[in-house]
């Protein structure tokens, strides 16, 4: 048993020595091919990581963003309180706040003071309206729910800002689709690369193989250093390309976060989505570098 293991340990090293010695033995081609390899996982990795960021932002913005409803003027406090009921009813509405017209007032010369010193005893709240803030469930049906709750008798008006929900929901949908498109074509294009790099190789040892099958070496034998120098390619490329991306979004983020035109963005933290692009990366890294590494060598082994 113990012999068993030692001969499995010397397998290991010699497979591990070999890989390392297949990537420096064309190095430039290999540089290419984890230099490739890097740049598809970064762009996959920047694309995937700006959807998740417009869902949040998304997510963010159907809890705080609110439809106004104005109720009509002829209606007392208590009437206007009792359009409460009628309102949650509509579907996709999550909660709605009653806001009178004392509170409005209140608000408003609180956000704009000047504007009262300006006003004095000629204005108060008689001059607005009580209204509700309304939440939704899902922002893409904003349009569908305000024109609803239009529809209440009671209801004058209506204010929701439909372009800027539609505007995150396309910025989310076109960052999905174009993450899941460019991760399908850059993991193709990656395992095309690292093929071609270790055919080269193997094009290069193609009489040793043959040697090696007729002495009665397994393919596993012959296999396993390639499969080895595609698992350290994609490793190597996986390591390389997460801490470039780990700089790359504290960069943008750092600068999106100090800009008050994009305070509306919400910005999730990496340190909530490290482990995550870690994940991502190693798995397509190895993928990538092991699927490779036998799509190069399956050719040579029929010998």
């Amino acid at each position: 048993m113990r012999e068993k293991n030692k001969n499995k340990n010397h397998d290991f090293i010699y497979f591990i020595t070999e890989g390392i010695s297949n990537m420096f033995t064309h190095g430039f081609m290999s540089f290419a091919a984890i230099g490739i390899t890097v740049a598809c996982l970064l762009i996959m990795g920047t694309f995937s990581l700006v959807a998740v960021n417009a869902d949040a932002t998304l997510s963010k913005l159907e809890d705080e963003n609110q439809v106004l409803a104005f109720v009509e003027e002829s209606l007392t406090t208590a009437q206007a309180r009792a359009l409460r009921d009628d309102i949650l009813a509509v579907p996709n509405v999550a909660g709605v706040e009653f806001i009178s017209r004392d509170q409005a007032w209140e608000d408003y010369i609180a956000d704009f003071p000047e504007i009262g010193e300006l006003a004095g005893d000629e204005m108060d709240s008689s001059t607005l309206r009580d209204r509700y803030a309304i939440y939704m469930d899902d922002l893409s049906q904003m349009a569908d729910t305000a024109e609803a709750i239009r529809q209440i008798p009671g209801i004058a008006r209506v204010n929701a800002y439909e372009e800027l929900s539609d505007g995150f929901i396309t910025l989310r949908n076109i960052a999905t689709i174009i993450s899941v498109t460019l991760i399908a074509i850059l993991f193709l294009v990656s395992v095309f690369i690292i093929a071609n790099t270790i055919k080269l190789t193997t094009f290069d040892r193609r009489e040793e193989i043959a040697i090696m099958k007729m002495v009665g070496a397994t393919n596993g034998f012959i296999r396993w250093p390639f499969v080895y120098e595609g698992l350290l390619m994609g490793l190597l490329s996986a390591l390389i390309a997460f801490f470039l991306q780990w700089g790359l979004y504290h960069l943008v983020t750092s600068g999106i976060s100090t800009n008050d035109l994009f305070s509306i963005i919400q910005i999730v933290p990496f340190s909530s989505l490290w482990g995550a692009v870690a994940l991502v990366f190693a798995g397509a890294g190895i993928f990538i570098g092991v699927g490779g590494s036998l799509s190069a060598i399956r050719q040579f082994l029929k010998v």
